[in-house]
């Protein structure tokens, strides 16, 4: 290997500072394909059972259950699909965020009160942190917002 390689080698993996544009845009195709898709699914179960939705949402009290059950369900399932074509990913990632810290706070309250562990065992916490990070980072490169929004000149 010659010192130019090995340089180019040891700067990918030891160099602080941005990382890879294309591992950064790889990965956050990933995280987009991976959880548009179970939102998505999420959001087509409640919109098909409306009706157990509302109900289950009554009992936590919520106000309106039958719309909040409808807004929360097209939230997830076009939510979902957004994040997935890579289409106005920050707002859908701030919208979906919303939608996740309301289910914490409401159908999974125990859990927040009990602790770190039970909170992060929830089944909303790994979806919010990956729409977190999606509204942190934006969609990436290999997106229709880089398609249709990027300016040239800027990266």
């Amino acid at each position: 290997m010659n010192a130019t390689r090995f340089r180019q080698a040891r700067d990918f993996w030891l160099a602080p500072g941005i990382p890879n544009q294309r591992i950064q845009d790889g990965f956050l195709l990933l995280v987009r394909l991976l959880f548009g898709w179970l939102l998505i699914q999420t959001g087509h179960g409640k919109l098909i059972h409306l009706e157990r939705t509302a109900e289950f949402f009554a009992t936590l009290h919520l106000p309106a259950p039958q719309a909040t059950a409808l807004l929360v369900g097209s939230i997830e399932f076009l939510g979902g699909l957004l994040l997935a074509l890579g289409l106005v990913t920050r707002p859908a990632a701030f919208l979906l965020a919303c939608t996740l810290v309301g289910a914490l706070l409401s159908a999974h309250r125990p859990d927040l009160l009990e602790g770190l562990d039970s909170l992060v065992a929830t089944a909303p916490f790994p979806y919010l942190l990956a729409v977190l990070g999606l509204f942190t980072f934006g969609a990436g490169r290999l997106s229709l917002d880089r398609c249709l929004f990027h300016r040239p000149g800027r990266t």
